[in-house]
């Protein structure tokens, strides 16, 4: 599908701008139509970022954090398992000892304790002393731990980005989404086929249940910091977790180090804050793009252990731009892969020790349980590749709900994003353990997967999550009454046409006008991620000049000619089983969709495509 952009908006910004039309086209087809917008957009600075003291309460958490420090109060940070979770840990517990004080932490064990805060775990920190709790990237729905805090004497901050109890769906509302997990175990760098495709990666919030309430509820607390509270009128209303923790660290700075100080830390501090904004999957629009872009361009220049060592086992190169998926697919898996298959406070140890070797010894376990959940997670798609195949029925159900004992219960939600991938259909992956049954599902675009559960609410023992992805627990032997509820529910709901994707083209681009010129243009619209996708282009009627080559059994390699004799290569990730059924040769013609990439290898790099779609082009 061709976007239409406004050819006279088109025009008007590229003077204005004084800025390529390619690129005045790509800015107004994401809503940007003045010059003032374009120059923020494109080169963003620290002024740029809002004022801390623009969040409702603010004001009221740094007083009592301050005080906290100035009396020697012992502080308990309590985070998420996640990259948004262990960053924002990370983010306050450096700010807090900077400022003087000091601070624990808890990060929760997926498995044993789940995604949330926890009585069990307030009542111990009552037990130690503990008198200030602040939540980072989770607590804005748990009001029944707000009263345990209060009633053990435990004063609570909530810093958290997810919609308080009684709101509505949002785009905002999730617990973590990860497209990170979802790139190929061998090429940890290269996107999925398309963005508009791609399903979030983690279980989601289980507190989040059917019914909503009529009046927003918060926890009781000192402060509550959430762009997302209806009181609240902060302008970024997407920020994730960790840079709203960010936001308290930055405002606690100014008071106790003063402003000159403060204003050269930042940069260290978005470093770590834009890692969590691209892993989380927010819209890298607004601040976020501030965070984002400012942050990658510090990360080239790594100072602590942790991060340079995080960098090493993750293939980094330092030596070069470093892009959103870098982070994306290189850097936020590992940091995942943490919390999935083992203890997720080590990243929080990572990324705040001073201990070079330290450091090493914990990025390189991170890295081997990154390689343990690509195992597990290529297993569970296999066993579920055969139980598809064996059963049609299951494989045209308008949601596929498919179970397995011994499934790792943190990577069946990655795994259900490579369902929806291949088969185009909502899928509901679960984990059964001892009579317990443990699911995570994703969604397509045209499917409010939540709305589905929400259906047949009285099968879950507990269940949340928003339109596209949710998670859920459950008796396991209530698996086929869920399997018949969702499919009545999508049935209702969707068409075969919903299952097919429909990719958005930016423009049409003739391989003959591909240049250095014009990806350095594109490359201005970095850094890439939701709401600000990679341009996408199409060409038609291409020829093939070699018999496509297909890579580790899943990827696919191609010679394409273009009318000026020269010739250009294009990679096509996890293409291989579709193109195989083209029966394509050489001297074939194709339509292609892509993005332009550049290859940096010194001995055949330069501009290459990676295809995004592809079929045989209509003969004359």
């Amino acid at each position: 599908m061709l976007q239409a952009a406004d050819s006279a908006q088109v025009e008007q910004l590229a003077q204005q701008a004084h800025l390529a039309v390619p690129l005045a086209r790509l800015l107004v087809l994401r809503g940007i139509t003045t010059a003032a917008d374009a120059q923020r957009f494109l080169s963003p600075s620290l002024a740029n970022l809002n004022s801390p003291y623009l969040l409702r309460d603010l004001d009221l958490a740094v007083a009592r954090l301050r005080a906290a420090i100035t009396n020697q109060e012992a502080i308990l940070l309590y985070g998420d398992y996640d990259v948004d979770g262990t960053t924002a840990v990370t983010v306050l517990k450096t700010a807090i000892e900077l400022c003087g004080g000091t601070a624990e932490f808890h990060v929760p064990h997926r498995i044993r304790e789940g995604y949330g805060m926890q009585d069990a775990i307030i009542a111990q920190a009552a037990a130690r002393g503990v008198k200030l709790i602040i939540s980072v990237d989770t607590g804005i729905r748990a009001l029944a731990e707000a009263e345990t805090a209060a009633r053990l004497g435990i004063d609570l901050i909530v810093t958290d980005h997810h919609l308080p109890q009684g709101r509505a769906d949002h785009p905002a509302d999730h617990a973590a989404d990860h497209p990170a997990d979802d790139a190929p175990d061998d090429a940890p760098d290269a996107p999925d086929a398309s963005e508009a495709r791609r399903a979030t990666g983690d279980d989601a919030i289980p507190e989040m249940g059917a019914a909503e309430v009529a009046v927003e509820e918060l926890p009781t607390a000192v402060a509550v910091l959430n762009p997302n509270r209806s009181a609240c009128s902060y302008p970024c209303k997407f920020l994730c977790g960790a840079a709203v923790a960010f936001k308290l660290a930055h405002a606690l700075m100014l008071e106790l180090l003063g402003e000159s100080r403060t204003q050269a830390m930042l940069p260290s501090f978005l470093k770590i804050v834009a890692i969590a904004t691209i892993a989380d999957s927010v819209p890298l629009l607004d601040e976020n793009r501030v965070i984002a872009k400012l942050g990658l361009r510090e990360l080239r220049k790594p100072v602590s252990p942790g991060l340079k060592a995080l960098m090493e086992v993750a293939a980094v190169d330092l030596h070069k731009p470093i892009r959103a998926s870098d982070i994306g697919f290189r850097v936020a898996p590992r940091i995942n892969a943490a919390g999935r298959m083992d203890e997720a406070r080590t990243v929080v140890e990572l990324l705040t020790t001073r201990d070079a070797a330290r450091a090493r010894e914990i990025a390189t376990r991170l890295d081997q349980l990154n390689a343990s959940r690509q195992q597990e997670e290529r297993r569970i798609v296999q066993e579920i590749e055969q139980r598809l195949e064996g059963d049609p029925t299951l494989q045209e159900a308008y949601c596929i709900v498919v179970e397995g004992e011994g499934w790792h219960r943190g990577v069946v939600g990655i795994t259900a994003s490579r369902v929806v991938e291949k088969y185009g259909r909502p899928a509901v992956v679960i984990a059964c353990h001892q009579g317990v049954a443990h699911g995570s599902g994703r969604s397509i675009n045209a499917y409010h997967l939540l709305s589905g559960l929400e259906s047949c609410a009285e099968i879950f023992t507990r269940f949340g999550g928003h339109a596209h992805a949710v998670g859920m627990t459950f008796p396991a032997d209530r698996i086929p009454e869920l399997r018949t509820a969702l499919d009545a529910h999508a049935r209702a709901r969707l068409t075969e046409a919903d299952f097919i994707p429909e990719l958005a083209v930016d423009a049409i681009l003739p391989l003959a006008e591909i240049t250095p010129e014009l990806f350095a243009v594109l490359s201005q619209m970095e850094p890439f991620g939701k709401e600000n996708p990679e341009p996408v282009f199409a060409a038609y009627d291409v020829p093939l000049l070699e018999p496509v080559r297909v890579l580790k059994e899943a990827h696919i390699k191609l010679k394409l000619g273009i009318a000026s004799k020269r010739n250009i290569s294009a990679l096509g990730w996890r293409m291989a089983e579709r193109t195989a059924a083209l029966n394509l040769l050489a001297g074939d013609h194709v339509d292609i969709a892509f993005t332009l990439e550049e290859n940096l290898h010194p001995d055949f790099g330069g501009l290459e495509l990676r295809i995004l779609d592809l079929k045989r082009a209509a003969q004359p």
